[in-house]
This record gives structure tokens, C-alpha cells and sequence, in this order.
């Protein structure tokens, strides 16, 4: 199908003891989330700033594809930045995109420095006791890409948690909480741009990389030929959402109003279907 334009636009191998430390289950676009969303008495809600400056500055990465990267032509591209613009578009506001690693993006959005965080970013207790949260958007799941060779070998946690294994995540995601409770015999290397582990893996320098699932995919997809797979099934099943400043009840309730709309009119899906259903966008990237 053709992409969207943004105006018109599993159970997991380790069982429960992964499920209770990171899903936090529910309905698609029904259920906010936001433990810290209570205004103080007489303090301005930060929808109000954000409607007098005509803007809504949104933090992402830009290094998790397909729900963003680099284009082409260096611009911002993904399932995130169309979201992005949907909904600066519908509430009338000026989209402004800032580019900072996974890591700095919910402290930079707890410190005003932006106002949602919409970058592959699932919903945990961890998270959701320091931010605000809409959505999910999105369900996905931490898989592991690994080497062929390897995949008959990786079948149980025991053989993931070795002392011989070396996982590669991204800093600050879950991915590297998961390695860090779930598999701490395994050596861990964190880094800004998981796209820079592949030929790593494909070397044989490290076993593998955690990630979410469509990075997972994305990574097979640019990689043909690199004898690369992914394991039979993710390790968790995660929701992704919008983080949201702490103490802003409005604004979480028109971020999650606009994010129903497009849900219940089908852009959403028609978003998630380019980005993840289809390869189509391969093409607007660089070669």
C-alpha cells in the first residue's frame, strides 16, 4: 500500500518472572497512564504553555526503525514521526522534532525541555512513577537477532545467560533492563545506535542484540545475506506509548483523545501498516 500522508493520515521464553517485571497489560487506546498526572491546586497545566507557544516539541532518537530514522534526503521518517505530525496537526500546533539519545529523553522531558517523548518507548511501572503516559500505539516484544548458526543453540534462558554470550542493547531501553535482570551472567554492550551492532553480530564479534521486534525485522531486512535470524519468540510482550510530562492531567487527556481518533477512523492502522506490515519505505532510505 502507499505510505499515509501524516495529515491524512507472545509469550516470552522466561514466563512470568519477565511478564511481572515489565507488562503492564491493557486495552489499546482506552487506558491512560499516569501516575504522576494530578495538577497541584492553582498550578497551570502544561497544555496551556504548549497551545500559547503554537508548538509541540517531541523527543525521539531517530536511530530505532521503522519508527524512526534518517531519510534520504536526512529528515526524520518513521511510524513515530507520522504519528507525530497527526497530532500536532490536529490540535493545531507547530510539530518540532528533537533529536536526543534514547537515554536523555525522559529526563530532558521531566526538565520542560520537551513536550511528549514518542520514540519506541514502552510503558513500565519504572517509567510510568516519573511520567505521564497515553496510549499504547503500539504492542511489541524485546526479541533477540542473532546468527543462524546460533538459533538451535538459544533455546532456553540458560543458553542466553552464559558467561560465553555477549548481548548488545540499546542504553536505556528495556532491552538492557531485561539483560540486566533476566541475564546477568552475559556480558552487556550498550550503545546509542543499535544499527551499529549488526555487522558486530554478523562478524561474530557478539552473540546478538535485544530489541524490540520490528527493529528486529528491520535489521534482517537491510541485511540480506548476513546469515542473521531472529528467535522463534520475543522474550516479552511490551506496549508503547506517548510519554508525557508528569503533573499535566489536561494534556494527557488530549494527547490520548487525539490518539483515539486515530485509532477509531483507522489512520493508525494505516500507519502501522506501512511501517511495520510493509517494506515499501525501504526505499526512502539512505543507500
Amino acid at each position: 500500500m502507499s505510505r499515509p500522508s501524516p495529515s491524512a493520515a507472545a509469550s516470552g521464553i522466561f514466563g512470568m518472572r519477565i511478564a511481572l517485571f515489565l507488562i503492564v497489560v491493557f486495552g489499546v487506546g482506552c487506558q491512560v497512564f499516569g501516575s504522576g498526572s494530578r495538577s497541584m491546586p492553582g498550578s497551570e497545566d502544561a497544555v496551556h504553555r504548549i497551545v500559547a507557544s503554537g508548538r509541540l516539541r517531541v523527543g525521539l532518537s531517530g536511530v530505532q526503525p521503522p519508527l524512526n530514522m534518517k531519510g534520504r534526503d536526512g529528515g526524520l521518517i518513521g511510524l513515530d514521526v507520522d504519528l507525530a505530525e497527526a497530532l500536532a496537526d490536529g490540535m493545531d500546533l507547530e510539530l518540532v522534532l528533537v533529536e536526543r539519545p534514547f537515554a536523555e529523553l525522559l529526563p530532558a522531558l521531566r526538565r520542560g525541555e520537551l513536550d511528549l517523548v514518542i520514540s519506541s518507548l514502552t510503558i513500565t511501572p519504572a517509567r510510568n512513577a516519573q511520567v505521564a503516559f497515553a496510549g499504547p500505539y503500539l504492542i511489541s516484544g524485546a526479541t533477540v537477532l542473532t546468527r543462524e548458526a546460533l538459533v538451535a543453540e538459544l533455546d532456553d534462558q540458560a543458553a542466553l545467560d552464559s558467561p560465553e554470550r555477549t548481548w548488545g542493547v540499546l542504553a536505556g531501553s528495556t532491552g538492557e533492563a531485561l539483560v540486566v535482570e533476566a541475564l546477568p551472567s552475559a556480558k552487556r554492550i550498550a550503545v546509542d545506535d543499535l544499527a551499529s551492532l549488526i555487522p558486530r553480530i554478523a562478524s561474530g564479534e557478539i552473540d546478538g542484540l535485544i530489541s524490540d521486534l520490528p527493529f528486529v525485522r528491520f535489521a534482517l531486512a537491510r541485511s540480506p545475506g548476513e546469515g542473521l535470524a531472529e528467535l522463534p519468540s520475543p522474550l516479552t510482550t511490551e506496549p508503547i506509548g506517548i510519554a508525557l510530562p508528569p503533573d499535566s492531567p489536561l494534556l494527557v487527556n488530549l494527547v490520548q483523545n487525539h490518539l483515539n481518533t486515530l485509532e477509531y477512523t483507522g489512520r493508525l492502522m494505516e500507519m502501522k501498516a506501512y511501517w511495520i506490515g510493509g517494506d515499501e519505505w525501504l526505499a526512502e532510505l539512505p543507500d
